[in-house]
């Protein structure tokens, strides 16, 4: 039940709930999924997300398009909130 939340509050855009919803998938083998929230979660800013893919990348966890793609929007993202 726990993860159903987590899952809701991803969904609603808490980057926090994100972040631990992709370390959840990826502790339990679904590498891809885990991928996916942390490219989604880097593109809001998210720095912790943006390291988790950092980690992945040279593990062949992310494409490289991915990778570049949520790395621009994550600067982007950051700095528009300068």
């Amino acid at each position: 039940k726990m993860w159903h939340h987590l899952e809701e509050a991803a969904i609603a855009g808490h980057t926090f709930a994100r972040h631990n919803l992709a370390c959840y998938e990826g502790i339990n083998g679904r590498h891809e999924r885990a991928a996916k929230h942390w490219i989604i979660n880097a593109k809001l800013g998210d720095q912790k997300s943006m390291e988790g893919l950092k980690e992945g990348y040279p593990d062949g966890l992310v494409s490289k398009e991915d990778f570049a793609a949520a790395l621009r929007a994550h600067q982007a993202a950051v700095d528009a909130t300068k």
